[in-house]
């Protein structure tokens, strides 16, 4: 019986193994305005600055989150200057957590060791030979993670784009799912189509 366990489970174990040494597909919802012209290619190359609210100059992670919006301003052709800038960007960063049960769903109520059956069981055959587990682990976190994007026109002190993207995933690697929200975020910069929509990125393991 043990050996016939062992030789249904390894062929799941390397499904598994092989699953997570390819890419993960980030789904986010993006939503974005702009202001230019259309045909506003010519800002390509052009310099902004970032800019912080009172609130934020106080959080001493917030240089690590405009390091991973450069990354993403850089790909759109966006220079970083502080000295000589024609742009302020400001940015936004929310990350949430709940449990979710074994399906996925999320869970009401606190939970507490013992307070939620764990389900499982393998069957083998069909004339009543089964093999059953029963385990009780604690339930799974899932991240809600949201960015924002404002950037105005130093000159005018008009905002000439606004963007933010969401996302929702089981991962914990905080810093390079935020950095894919960037990305997300300036999807189609800096002509957006108007709406939600949804632009996936791919993020290696």
């Amino acid at each position: 019986m043990r050996k016939l366990l062992l030789t249904l489970a390894l062929p799941l174990l390397l499904t598994l193994l092989t699953g997570c040494a390819g890419p993960r597909l980030l789904q986010a919802d993006v939503q974005a305005l702009s202001t230019l012209p259309a045909g506003s290619a010519t800002l390509n190359g052009a310099h902004y600055r970032f800019e912080r609210l009172p609130s934020q100059a106080q959080q001493p992670q917030f240089p690590q989150l405009e390091q991973l919006a450069q990354e993403a301003l850089t790909q759109v052709g966006l220079v970083h200057d502080e000295s000589a800038a024609q742009y302020s960007v400001l940015l936004g960063a929310r990350v949430n957590t709940y449990l979710v049960d074994n399906r996925g769903s999320p869970m009401n109520g606190p939970w507490w060791p013992g307070a939620w059956p764990g389900q499982g069981g393998i069957v083998i055959g069909t004339g009543g030979a089964a093999v059953g587990f029963g385990l009780n682990f604690p339930p799974s976190r899932a991240y809600i993670r949201e960015v924002s994007l404002l950037m105005r026109d130093l000159r005018s002190g008009q905002v000439v784009y606004e963007t933010r993207a969401v996302s929702d995933s089981p991962w914990h690697d905080t810093d390079r799912l935020l950095a894919a929200l960037f990305e997300a975020a300036l999807t189609n910069f800096p002509e957006p189509p108007a709406g939600i929509r949804q632009v996936n990125i791919e993020i290696p393991h």
